[in-house]
């Protein structure tokens, strides 16, 4: 049995069990994660790597090790370049930095030695800790778990996109689906549908690799916002108040209220801007509400019946459903256990982001205790603390 079963490899899982193996709270060969990826951060690695992001939107100290400037001791002691390492007032890191910081983690912590590459069916509370079972039958026993699981499987796509996809799916593709072919293999000219900043980096790609070819369409204007919450998120200032509400639909709205949904840093849209000078990117401000094939070819209408676009390929950028992740498994546990939830579906933990007995949870299922950050670098490291100092 081990100590530890932490389900999900992504940044919040691999986050977790970095803290718990440095502070000794747990040995290497006494964890499992579990994830149904061959190798830690895969979701992470893909998702960047498609979208060819250069730099993170975060500073340099947000990162999955312990120590703040974990990050930026590990470019002074190496190789790598260190003019090209960070950019900007923040020092963000770049995409290569960040990974190779993980890598070496992962390698240094044996994490991998922990690997169990699976697909959860269930998780059930005994007696004597967890029994988590896989659907190929394996079984893995734990005394303490943790539910790192995200909401990266749950892709937003707008009906009329679902809909097109159920009768002609060579023509649209939500840009995280795993099963998305490679883009020289998409017909030309290329739609992307989003205003926020996975939709940018991917138009300044695309405009690069297939100059006027590519149409950026978007609902709203751009929001400009260096990062997706305020920083008096990531200490006392804002959180202490966030706290003290009770009322967990207080809480929701205002973590709804705090987030920068659909928002770019200012660097990159000036780099949009560069590029639709330049003609080789349009960028449109409409919304879809139909479509209609001809000739192997999207039309693309507004509410009013107005023709919008006529493309090749549609590659959707809108984000990720807001529904309590997990699925079926995480729904039959909360019943089987009578676990906490507020109206939303979401988990009402303890400050020690505790569900249930042995039982924790960092991420997107622990925000109605974290706050808006809970999702992100800054949320994984500081929910990761806060449960290992609470052990």
């Amino acid at each position: 049995m081990y100590e530890w079963v932490i389900i999900g490899g992504g940044i919040q899982g691999v986050t977790l069990a970095v803290f718990l193996l440095k502070s000794g709270k747990v040995k290497a060969d006494e964890l499992a994660i579990v994830d149904r990826n061959a190798e830690p951060l895969a979701n992470w690695k893909r998702s960047t790597s498609v979208i060819s992001m250069p730099y993170l939107r975060s500073p340099s100290v947000h990162h999955l090790a312990v120590d703040p400037f974990g990050l930026q001791s590990f470019v002074k002691k190496g190789s790598l370049d260190k003019r090209t390492a960070f950019y900007g007032p923040y020092k963000r890191p770049s995409l290569e930095v960040f990974n190779d910081h993980c890598e070496h983690l992962v390698k240094d912590l044996s994490i991998k030695d922990a690997w169990i590459q699976g697909h959860v069916q269930r998780a059930l509370k005994g007696k004597d800790g967890w029994q988590i079972q896989l659907k190929d039958g394996r079984e893995i026993y734990g005394k303490k778990l943790a539910l790192a699981i995200g909401i990266g499987e749950q892709c937003n796509m707008p009906d009329w996109a679902i809909d097109l996809e159920s009768h002609d799916p060579t023509h649209v593709y939500h840009i995280f689906d795993e099963a998305m072919p490679e883009f020289d293999a998409m017909r030309l000219p290329i739609t992307i549908i989003g205003g926020g900043i996975t939709s940018i980096h991917l138009a300044l790609k695309l405009s690069e690799r297939y100059p006027n070819q590519v149409t950026l369409l978007k609902r709203h204007p751009f929001r400009i916002h260096d990062f997706d919450s305020d920083p008096g998120w990531l200490g006392p200032k804002r959180q202490n108040g966030f706290r003290y509400l009770e009322s967990y639909g207080k809480r929701r709205k205002e973590i709804i209220s705090a987030r920068n949904r659909g928002s770019v840093p200012h660097d990159l849209y000036i780099k949009l801007l560069n590029r639709m000078k330049s003609g080789a990117l349009a960028v449109e401000e409409n919304e879809v509400s139909g479509y209609e094939v001809k000739n192997d070819s999207v039309h693309l209408f507004d509410k009013a019946g107005s023709l919008i676009a006529q493309t090749g390929t549609i590659l959707l950028a809108t984000g990720y459903l807001p529904s309590l992740p997990g699925g079926e498994w995480i729904k039959e546990m909360v019943e089987a256990m009578e676990l906490p939830c507020a109206d939303c579906g979401y988990p009402i933990v303890s400050r020690a982001l505790q569900w249930g007995q042995d039982l924790y949870v960092v991420g997107a299922l622990a925000e109605l205790e974290m706050g808006p950050i809970a999702r992100n670098i800054s949320g994984a490291r500081q929910a990761a603390r806060r449960i290992v100092e609470y052990l």
